[in-house]
């Protein structure tokens, strides 16, 4: 991992019968901002893996390094490979959902299933509002919650303008992720978002098309800041999607 040393955290029962959850969190994030309601009712029944990437939350970042999906998928990967969890199941909100699905295409072999919530594969999957919003961002304009939670616990919290640049960047450099690399996915996947988010609901349809084996549900009066708040609809549905014996 080129040096990178990457915070995680472990909860929930120390043996359960299932496969390990690994849970990536969005961008600007940290696991508390992304996770923090949801996080509690997975680990009831579930042995659940957290971490922050490269930068955030508590991982301290690389200054020469840039961030990009594909880097935090092989970072991903090297965590799953160094805590010996694979095949793991995966749960990326936002850019960690895309993160999820790159780690899907490249390394199949440490994923069983998959749920990806507000998650982008295409350019065309936000409206041309937001693509121009993000050519004119300013650490001024990132959500306070967000901010507060950097520099609270990041462990440099005076690199907080270069950590925004930096993910500024990741989005404007957004490439699509290729259809055919999706429709290879074999994980089953849980694709997930809310009818008022930043993706679109047909981006997510979309994606739920091209997977070889989803399922998908759309949370009804739910944007992209409450998605991972919907915990009395999320933690069912994931527990139910993910105790499921694979369709035959």
């Amino acid at each position: 991992m080129s040096g990178l040393q990457l915070y995680y955290e472990i909860h929930g029962p120390a043996h359960p019968p299932q496969p390990p959850l690994v849970l990536l969190h969005g961008g600007g994030d940290t696991i508390e901002t992304s996770f923090g309601r949801l996080l509690p009712v997975l680990a009831r029944t579930r042995r659940v893996v957290a971490f922050e990437q490269q930068g955030f939350g508590h991982t301290a970042d690389i200054a020469e390094r840039s961030f990009s999906f594909t880097q935090s998928a092989d970072d991903t990967a090297a965590l799953l490979e160094y805590l010996h969890l694979g095949p793991a199941d995966l749960l990326g909100f936002s850019n960690g959902g895309t993160i999820a699905l790159q780690v899907a295409i490249q390394l199949s072999r440490l994923v069983r299933k998959l749920v990806v919530a507000s998650t982008l594969f295409s350019r065309a999957g936000c409206f041309p509002a937001f693509w121009a919003g993000m050519e004119k961002a300013r650490p001024e304009m990132m959500p306070k919650e967000l901010h507060a939670a950097y520099l609270r616990v990041a462990p440099h919290p005076e690199n907080f303008e270069s950590f925004f640049y930096k993910c500024a960047h990741r989005m404007r450099d957004f490439e699509d992720i290729a259809e055919d690399f999706l429709r290879g996915v074999a994980a089953p996947t849980l694709v997930l978002n809310g009818d008022a988010d930043v993706s679109k609901p047909e981006h997510a349809v979309a994606l739920f098309r091209l997977l070889p084996h989803a399922q998908i549900a759309i949370l009804p009066g739910t944007d992209h800041m409450a998605m991972m708040t919907r915990t009395d609809w999320l933690g069912p549905m994931i527990g139910a999607f993910l105790e499921a014996a694979p369709a035959k």
